[in-house]
């Protein structure tokens, strides 16, 4: 498997599908009325991140990422989800 297939699947499969579930959490909080400017502006990051990673994969697709940097964006990915994992516990 390339690199860039890779990254495309960690996107595709994980990535993207966490944000999700993480923008409809949000929008639970802000639908029951239990919001503040801290909920919204985590909302808005997290569209704009949706937004990245979307059009990561529109520059994957066309060829316009490359070898190094799909590795360099793998790691990053990986070191967002473990510090993600340690705010959890």
């Amino acid at each position: 498997m390339s690199i860039q297939k890779e990254l495309e699947d960690l996107i595709k499969d994980e990535v993207l599908i966490e944000i999700e579930d993480y923008i409809d959490e949000l929008f639970e909080i802000i639908a029951a009325k239990k919001e503040d400017d801290n909920i919204k502006e985590e909302l808005k990051q997290m569209q704009e991140m949706k937004k990245d990673f979307e059009d990561m994969l529109v520059d994957l697709v066309h060829g316009d990422i490359y070898d190094e940097e799909c590795k360099e964006i793998i790691q990053e990915i990986n070191d967002m989800r473990k510090e993600d994992d340690e705010d959890e516990e």
